[in-house]
């Protein structure tokens, strides 16, 4: 059965946007894997990777870089209903952008919906 390791994320500043993260959700950097291109987040079950723009010609997609719009969602989970209201206005404190305030989902979870410092889409999320 394959597991997810990694989402990644191209980052303009990938030391400012891992740092946002770690900020408002407490990640640790997982220094060992650290380059001038790359931060990593251990999130608990998987971790979250930043990459900089140069990664684009090592991966061999370069010409894919131009590319615009919402190509992700990251949602973390959070153990209540509490945390996602907690950790909301921390988040819009170091930068993210509301887009949805916290709610209950036709599906039963409780989210909120932001865009982080570089535009990126996340959800808050809780499952009732």
């Amino acid at each position: 059965m394959a597991t997810l390791s990694y989402v990644n994320v191209f980052a303009n500043d990938i030391v400012a946007l891992s740092g946002f993260y770690q900020r408002v959700f407490g990640f640790s950097e997982i220094e060992a894997i650290r380059s001038p291109i790359f931060r990593g987040l251990d999130t608990g079950k998987s971790c979250i990777g930043f990459n900089a723009p140069h990664a684009y010609e090592l991966l061999g997609i370069a010409e894919h870089a131009q590319s615009s719009g919402i190509r992700f969602l990251l949602n973390l989970d959070v153990d209540s209903q509490a945390e996602v209201d907690r950790l909301v206005p921390i988040a819009l404190d170091a930068g993210a952008t509301l887009i949805k305030a916290p709610y209950t989902t036709y599906y039963n979870w409780y989210q909120a919906v932001l865009l982080d410092p570089e535009g990126n889409l996340f959800r808050i999320n809780h499952m009732l």
